[in-house]
């Protein structure tokens, strides 16, 4: 595919040579042979992004924004059940704020950007860009809640950040600057903040595994892993086979009374008693959609869980020599018209300067879940031809049936794509007992789930022991489904008395 705006026929009247050549081209590495080429790919010939003049900076296009926005309709409308209240905080933040709570400063100090000057003059003290916001919102937390009556604070926001520091920036994956909602919450007790966390988390898993088809584990982080500064970090873990690493697909977490403490973030109980509120914090990012390219994409390009295909079904006349394309032309219309009307997503290719094999392979790169074809034996048969992006399959579907077999189909090609992911995944796990066995699984690109005595100096330890060109192993989450541990296990590293079983490997 060409990643023109046009292709190579814009401008060119549609020359029979170039649209063939255009039909032929496709991609030029394959999934399984080239992961990093193929992905890089894929991304800007769907039109998903554009690749920008500064390092680890995209342009994100159309059909990266409305999927973005499909997951932020579904998620804004659940915490809104959850009185979660929309709000906006500035993007800058000063460096005394910045470094009050020293846990967390220290967790993101390599990764904050700053500015230092307005236009030739040197700033009197350097203003930081947020990397995360709960310095940029806990100072006004301290303000607003004075008593229990103020208890809970929800509040959220859809943003921006900017993280600097970082190698092998990767479109959607590890960017400079990314999207993102990010709830900051306070409460008067440890259980409604231990609750909101959880319920979040399934948020979170019903945005992967039900909209973006995307099979992931629940579970919570290890104290070298949780959020700097938090007191414990819950995640939904997703992996790809293909590269044998796991990415953290988003997090919630419990912030304790850590951020309380510093910001002096106090309400006054029923008893007229002072105390420390509990805080949660949590996000999703743009990164979900990079994850979801990477789990179903193959060698034609994207693929899209219908869910969230900015468009479901596309329609495409394939009109033969003689054939009455007026009437061709209605008929894709009014099915459009159909389609919508019913509450499917559908678009018509009307561009007459690409023969419809062209146009297949563009909207099969784009990844959009089925295509209609309409040609002049279907119009005779009042019937239209059906071809679904993720399996291929063909069938014939009378225009009477239209709209009950489109959904039908949807709803299978839903269910089929994070079935398949599924399978992949759960066929890459491997439960290990020895390191010998651990390092084996490491080589062999498994995510491995492994008894471990929860001890701090003996994930350094790992994390040592595994560094290499491929990066270091490290823990990726405790799941919360736990399989049983028989007395007397022993941790893979070192060898003392297993507590958990926690899932290892390499990761984004």
């Amino acid at each position: 595919m060409s990643t023109s705006k046009g292709g190579a026929a814009k401008g060119g009247g549609g020359k029979k040579k170039e649209v063939k050549k255009e039909t032929k081209l496709g991609m030029a590495y394959k999934k399984d042979d080239n992961f990093g080429e193929w992905y890089s790919e894929v991304v800007v010939n769907s039109e998903m992004i554009e690749y920008y003049d500064i390092s680890g900076c995209y342009i994100l296009r159309p059909w990266a924004m409305e999927i973005w926005e499909l997951l932020k309709e579904f998620f804004d409308a659940e915490i809104k059940k959850l009185k979660l209240k929309p709000y906006y905080f500035p993007l800058f933040v000063t460096e005394n704020v910045l470094q009050k709570e020293k846990d967390h400063i220290e967790g993101f100090a390599p990764e904050v950007a700053w500015v230092t000057k307005s236009g030739k003059s040197e700033l009197e003290a350097p203003i930081a860009i947020r990397p995360t916001s709960e310095t940029v919102m806990y100072p006004y937390f301290s303000k607003w809640i004075r008593s229990h009556r103020d208890l809970p604070l929800r509040c959220n926001q859809w943003c921006n950040v900017v993280r600097w520091e970082f190698s092998n920036p990767t479109p959607f994956i590890r960017s400079r600057e990314f999207l993102w909602q990010e709830g900051h919450t306070a409460f008067a007790t440890k259980e409604e903040a231990d609750e909101e966390v959880l319920q979040i988390l399934e948020l979170y898993r019903r945005i992967y595994e039900e909209f973006l088809a995307v099979p992931v584990s629940k579970g919570r982080k290890s104290e070298m892993e949780k959020f700097a500064g938090g007191l414990y970090t819950t995640s939904v873990e997703a992996f790809i086979p293909n590269t044998g690493r796991g990415i953290q697909g988003a997090t919630s977490h419990c912030l304790g009374q850590n951020f309380a403490k510093m910001f002096d973030i106090t309400f006054e109980n029923e008893k007229g008693v002072r105390e420390m509120v509990w805080q949660n914090s949590w996000a999703y990012t743009t990164r979900s959609i990079g994850v979801m390219v990477m789990t179903h994409g193959d060698d034609k390009g994207l693929v899209l869980p219908p869910k969230v295909a900015p468009i479901q079904v596309i329609v495409i006349a394939v009109p033969y020599k003689d054939a009455d394309t007026t009437a061709i032309k209605g008929a894709c219309e009014s099915t459009v018209y159909t389609l919508n009307e019913s509450g499917i997503r559908a678009d018509q290719d009307t561009r007459e300067n690409y023969s419809p094999g062209w146009k297949y392979s563009h909207w099969e790169m784009k990844g959009v879940p089925l295509r209609i074809e309409i040609g002049p034996k279907d119009l005779a048969n009042k019937q239209v031809r059906i071809v679904r992006r993720d399996n291929g399959a063909k069938v014939d579907i009378p225009v009477t049936n239209l709209v009950e077999e489109v959904k039908v189909l949807l709803d299978e090609i839903q269910k089929n794509l994070f079935k398949t992911a599924q399978e992949k995944r759960d066929a890459c796990v491997q439960v290990i007992k020895t390191w010998d066995e651990f390092t084996t699984a490491l080589n062999n690109k498994r995510l491995i789930l492994a008894p471990w005595c929860d001890e701090e100096e003996v994930e350094k330890d790992v994390k040592a022991r595994t560094k290499g060109e491929l990066g270091a192993a490290k823990t990726l989450c405790t799941p919360f489904e736990q399989p049983e541990l028989p007395e007397g296990t022993l941790c893979f590293a070192s060898g003392k008395q297993a507590k958990k079983w926690s899932f290892w490997g390499r990761s984004y």
